[in-house]
């Protein structure tokens, strides 16, 4: 955004005193609340087009030419490189909405930019933003009331709803044709990841491993009851294929270390040099045999393994794999039920894990490790498959979405109905609840109502359907007493009940998504005076500093 240079003048005595840098820039009062609106509202705009089903698609290309293709709000707000202060916040909210819950990243920023071309109008009247940040927290904790009172309990055994909640969260993703089957591999794949501690249940989805490799169609993703090691077996001469294994894993190297201070060895003859290769060997041969003696017959190491230890364990006929990452490490831990070991000397029967099928298999040209029917593995892995690498890029994108959601609802079991119908219900109750609240502060409510009423007018027209039309139709079908349950259809252009349809939702994305829209609404609000330093000039190294003791000026476009 460019910005006039306008460095703070004070006069005292007629004499005036600069306050700020030369080349700083600052906007105040009205002209730097309608400046950070119209960046909301831009940013806003952008990402609305995505919205829903019938949601249209971003291509993004990076300063090095890479492609991103997709429709996942928090994917193109990152992508997009945003320069201005408040298009970043946006970006922020985004980002925050995607970490904490998963989903609803665009519906977060178009609430947002809602909320504030509906703030702009009451600012024309004269209402003070404090005035209208009041109305707006009012209005988001009877939201909050609304939503919760709508909100339908389900529980982790209940698998066909956890499906409906993954594939509303993939509809209208590349992926949205073999919805059903990815659907299915979601729902087993956190239902094996989630722990019951207490009362609640805990799905982390970062113990489900999602693998890329392209190659095959997406349909040809699988789910596996173990780990994917993205490396290599070791050694040409070792099995590549282990059933019934006993895992070992070792978080230190299978090498001879070398000391941290700095040592010399003083040999004077042959025999000598033979004596000290033969110790070095024999260490190794120990080690193996350590190894051998627990059981094992599969071995993670995290550290390297020497390639003369790498023959001896060919020899016992161990599968052995080295460098593996530290994150794959503790699933491999969770998926077997072995223990890490950082000592070779703790290696017991006790701490191996087990596993049916250990095996190295080719996948798109590449060499990965199997580890597979692991008993009651509490980390697994899905391995995408794809025709073509973005197609894999944005089926990824989608199981995260859908991964996200279902360990939403098994963490917090309560579902709201999709397709726009909780904004249009809380939107009617706002309406009902603003007079109640009475003064200027029920104009923020009543902007809040139409605020919120976005999202089915967005799902409207990004469907080809009137939203006028849409609007008036979800209203009228919320005076019902099941009233609650009806949302836009995008697909037969008229208002159904979603619930029996299976378009639904975890209540928690709508609260996170409704929160974090109203508070940086409140925050970009909150503004009215913006300072901006001058940019600093990049010096060429030829340059010298200036002559004359002169001040270097800075500018700031």
């Amino acid at each position: 955004m460019a910005y006039a240079s306008q460095p703070t003048l004070a006069q005292l005595g007629g004499v005036p005193v600069l306050i700020l840098k030369e080349g700083s820039s600052r906007k105040t009062g009205k002209e730097a609340i309608q400046t950070n609106i119209m960046v909301a509202k831009a940013v806003a705009e952008t990402v609305k087009s995505t919205l829903g089903p019938k949601g249209m698609d971003k291509m993004l290309i990076d300063s090095l030419g890479d492609i991103t293709i997709s429709n996942d709000g928090a994917t193109i707000l990152d992508e997009m490189d945003v320069q201005h202060p408040v298009a970043k916040l946006m970006v922020e909210i985004s980002k925050a909405q995607d970490d904490e819950v998963g989903d609803g990243t665009t519906s977060t920023v178009v609430i947002a930019g809602e909320l504030l071309k509906e703030a702009e109008k009451l600012l024309d009247k004269n209402i003070h933003p404090t005035v209208i940040i009041a109305g707006y927290k009012k209005a988001l904790e009877k939201a909050d009331e609304i939503l919760r009172k709508i909100s339908i309990e389900t529980k982790i055994e209940d698998e066909e709803t956890l499906k409906k909640v993954a594939i509303t969260a993939m509809r209208g993703k590349s992926v949205a044709t073999v919805r059903e089957y990815l659907a299915n591999l979601v729902v087993k794949a956190v239902k094996q990841i989630a722990e019951k501690r207490g009362d609640k249940y805990v799905a982390d989805t970062d113990y489900v491993q999602l693998i890329k490799k392209k190659g095959g169609s997406v349909r040809d993703t699988q789910l596996i009851y173990g780990i994917i090691i993205d490396k290599e077996v070791v050694h040409p001469a070792m099995p590549k294929r282990i059933e019934n294994a006993k895992i070992a894993l070792l978080d230190t190297p299978l090498e001879i270390e070398k000391t941290e201070i700095d040592a010399e060895i003083r040999i004077n003859s042959p025999d000598q040099m033979q004596a000290f290769l033969e110790e070095e060997e024999k260490l190794l041969k120990e080690m193996v045999d350590k190894i051998k003696s627990t059981g094992a017959n599969v071995v993670f190491c995290q550290k390297g393994i020497d390639d003369l230890a790498q023959y001896y364990l060919a020899k016992a006929g161990i599968l052995a794999v080295r460098r593996v990452k530290k994150s794959d490490m503790e699933k491999l831990a969770r998926a077997t039920g072995a223990r890490i070991v950082t000592k070779i000397e703790d290696l017991s029967s006790d701490v191996l894990g087990s596993a049916e099928l250990v095996e190295e298999r080719k996948v798109a040209d590449e060499k990965m490790v199997f580890v597979e029917g692991c008993p009651n593995p509490k980390a697994v892995s899905i391995l995408i498959r794809g025709g073509l690498e973005k197609a894999v890029d944005e089926a990824e994108r989608s199981i995260v979405d859908a991964l996200s959601v279902v360990a939403d609802v098994i963490e917090d079991p309560y579902i709201v109905p999709g397709g726009g119908a909780p904004e249009a219900e809380v939107a009617k109750e706002l309406r009902k609840y603003a007079p109640q609240v009475g003064g200027r502060e029920q104009l923020a409510i009543e902007a809040f109502a139409n605020a919120i009423e976005v999202i089915p007018r967005a799902l409207a027209e990004n469907s080809g359907l009137d939203p006028i039309d849409i609007t008036a139709e979800l209203r009228a079908y919320h005076e019902r007493e099941d009233g609650w349950r009806y949302g836009v259809d995008v697909f037969t252009g008229k208002v159904s009940d979603m619930v029996k349809l299976g378009v639904i939702e975890p209540l928690v994305v709508k609260l996170h998504a409704i929160k974090a829209a109203t508070e940086v609404s409140a925050l970009i609000l909150r503004i009215d005076d913006v300072i901006a330093a001058g940019k600093l000039e990049e010096k060429g190294p030829e340059k010298g500093p200036k002559g004359g003791g002169e001040e270097e000026s800075n500018e700031f476009d």
